[in-house]
This record gives C-alpha cells, sequence and structure tokens, in this order.
C-alpha cells in the first residue's frame, strides 16, 4: 500500500458480487466523510464492479494495488473530501 493512512479496513475476498459492493458500502457508513477505508477484494467482478459503485455514490477512490496474491486492495474516501 502507498502513504495513504487509513481509518478503517475491510476484506471482501470471502463474498461474492454484489455482497462485495454491500459489504464495502457497510464499512463506509461507520465512517465520517473524509476518513479512509482500505478495501481488499478479489479479482475479477469484484474489482470490476466494486471501486465503479464506489464512484456512482460520490466516493473517491484513491489507489488500485494488485497484491502478490492476487487480490487487490483499495483505497477510498467516504463523500469524496479528502482532509488534508
Amino acid at each position: 500500500m502507498s502513504e495513504i493512512k487509513t481509518d478503517s479496513f475491510v476484506d471482501i475476498t470471502d463474498v461474492i458480487c454484489p455482497v462485495t459492493f454491500v459489504k464495502a458500502k457497510v464499512a463506509l457508513e461507520d465512517l465520517n466523510n473524509g476518513q479512509v477505508l482500505e478495501i481488499k477484494l478479489n479479482d475479477g467482478e469484484p474489482i470490476q464492479n466494486v471501486p465503479r459503485s464506489l464512484k456512482n455514490e460520490k466516493h473517491k477512490v484513491l489507489s488500485v494495488d494488485k497484491n502478490e496474491d492476487g487480490t487487490y486492495t483499495l483505497a477510498v474516501v467516504k463523500g469524496g473530501l479528502l482532509e488534508v
């Protein structure tokens, strides 16, 4: 993961679409606007759909990193506003 400070983490590699987005959304609901959630998710439908769905909900995807085990790690700012 890059130099992004995250406020919370959720691993959704154990679920399949569309539950992946639901779990990511529920995790974001626990945060305040401007806080960063780190999400670990699988290749395929999750990495194709979750970032797009989060953007549609007005959140900002800061980074998408591919992990050595074939999963991905996403950093997302709730509400799309990053408080520096």
